[in-house]
């Protein structure tokens, strides 16, 4: 396989990352996703009842993320507009759906993050989830009473955390992210987030730093519990571990690396058909800052909208139609299957 360098192309345009995924431009001979799915019984998979709406605010990050799927940063300026998020407050309220995932970039740095909460609170949404990297907590002094918001609201802190020391957290997510990331987990602790008997509940993500699966998330887990107490006096509730799928950056570092093959191959070795009743696609909708709709966030960034033509957007949202679409799927994928399994909310078995 030729590698990215040889090629002279970053290959970072949604167009080129699906011919990478299809084997367009490296010739592979795995089997396809769906091929695979159908020898289990399912060769398209179907929706569940709704049960999470996963909005991304926008792709402004104050940080660049060697694994960043959404390929935000400080550079990037798309961001959803308060009309558009007005609509998915209609749809959350007439349709009843419990929970609001809201994701970016950094979705604290949407102007109209505060209020969305505030109403998204105020209209009875049960669980609204804020995927925060923390350090936003501390890029700016009108961000330093974030945790006092989230607490007022009930909002459950979702951090990505890549590891509990120094160097490997630096080397995936910027130098000084580790040191502002424990600040901010500090300053939440003492708001009461993670605190035994507390509702405020405060969760870590830990995605690999290289071109392989992660661990046992139970395992994982305790050692994060240990090793945050004892050096730092940290607690959290829960560690999800999610597989680094092949797309924008982590697609990049992959090719670059001449990883891309061999991941490939890994994933489709591991495999596990026990994860697909558990998929996030087939109880959630993604939305992206400009309105349209996919089956998760990972196809949201490869622009493969859902197959309901007439309702791709929340100006036509149809639950009735979106119920009975197909799922769409590609090789990425097998992310979401692999070994334990993976998805927004920690692996799946």
């Amino acid at each position: 396989m030729k590698s990215l360098k040889a090629r002279n192309n970053k290959l970072s345009n949604t167009k080129s990352q699906l011919e990478v995924l299809e084997g367009e431009l490296f010739q592979t001979e795995l089997p396809t996703f769906q091929t695979k799915t159908a020898q289990y019984g399912q060769p398209g998979l179907k929706p569940n009842q709704l049960e999470i709406l996963q909005i991304n605010m926008g792709y402004m990050c104050n940080q660049v993320c060697k694994h960043c799927h959404v390929d935000a940063g400080p550079d990037r300026r798309e961001i959803m507009s308060q009309s558009h998020l007005q609509k998915c407050l209609g749809i959350l309220q007439n349709h009843n759906i419990p929970t609001v995932d809201l994701t970016g970039g950094a979705p604290e740095m949407n102007p109209h993050f505060r209020w969305f909460v505030e109403e998204a609170h105020e209209i009875g949404v049960k669980e609204i989830i804020v995927r925060s990297n923390l350090t936003i907590i501390l890029a700016n002094k009108k961000y330093y009473d974030l945790p006092d918001f989230f607490k007022k609201h009930q909002v459950n802190v979702v951090s990505s955390l890549p590891f509990y020391e120094k160097k490997r957290t630096d080397a995936q997510r910027g130098e000084g992210v580790f040191d502002k990331s424990i600040q901010a987990l500090k300053m939440l602790n003492e708001v009461g987030y993670g605190q035994v008997g507390s509702s405020l509940q405060l969760d870590l993500v830990y995605n690999p730093v290289g071109a392989f699966l992660p661990g046992s998330q139970a395992e994982l887990e305790a050692e994060y519990k240990r090793m945050l107490k004892a050096d730092f006096n940290i607690d959290f509730n829960q560690l999800f571990t999610i597989t680094n799928l092949p797309i924008s950056r982590f697609l990049d570092y992959l090719l670059a690396s001449d990883n891309y093959e061999d991941y490939m191959e890994k994933l489709v070795e591991a495999f596990n058909p026990a994860a697909l009743d558990g998929l996030m696609c087939k109880n959630t909708l993604s939305v992206d800052w400009d309105g349209y709709l996919y089956d998760c966030d990972f196809n949201q960034m490869l622009a493969l909208k859902v197959d309901a033509p007439k309702s791709q957007h929340i100006d036509n949202f149809d639950l009735n139609v979106l119920s009975q679409r197909e799922i769409i799927t590609n090789q990425h994928c097998y992310g979401c299957t692999a070994g334990a399994g993976s998805s927004c909310q920690g692996s799946l078995i």
